[in-house]
């Protein structure tokens, strides 16, 4: 009796996003000492790039709050997702509504976390995945190209965070086949 051929999964596999996050870790360490005077590192420019990761991720916690409003069947598979995005909105020193999700529990989402508005939710439940994967991808790639140009505990916290957003994208693709 012959052998099925061997199924080849599509998309990214676990090997895949573990070398990606240990790659981030490496850049980390590759960033400038936050003693060295580069422009970069003043506390200005610090404190921005960490309100905008702030704004950054209530923006992607408000599309979680407007899916699972649109989606409520959705609410156990997102529920520990949405979790993860208010722990990373109080990481960067946003303040993420830890009650039950609304679309204005956390305010309008910033134009940089998405194009689309947190209120134009797919009609279908596969597609407010997409959705989301897709809205964790984009804000995880915009995070790994910004490492260089934030200092050391900064960098390592958005690193960390890129790492669980592409993460959380493989997880809402991969889910819903």
């Amino acid at each position: 009796m012959p052998y099925p051929p061997p199924r080849t999964p599509s998309g990214p596999r676990r090997r895949t996003l573990f070398a990606s996050a240990a790659g981030a870790a490496l850049l980390v360490g590759c960033s400038a000492d936050p003693g060295s005077g580069d422009s970069g590192d003043s506390p200005s420019a610090t404190e921005r790039a960490r309100a905008r990761a702030a704004e950054d991720s209530a923006g992607l916690l408000a599309r979680y709050d407007a899916v699972l409003t649109a989606h409520p069947t959705l609410t156990e598979r997102l529920r520990p997702l949405r979790a993860e995005v208010a722990a990373h909105v109080r990481a960067f020193g946003g303040a993420a509504a830890t009650g039950s999700p609304s679309p204005t529990a956390t305010g309008s989402p910033s134009p940089a976390a998405s194009t689309a508005t947190p209120q134009a939710v797919p009609a279908t439940e596969k597609g407010a995945l997409a959705d989301l994967a897709a809205a964790e991808r984009a804000l995880a790639d915009r995070r790994t190209k910004a490492l260089l140009d934030v200092p050391g505990e900064l960098a390592r916290l958005m690193a960390s965070v890129a790492a669980a957003g592409a993460a959380h994208a493989y997880l809402l693709t991969e889910g819903a086949r």
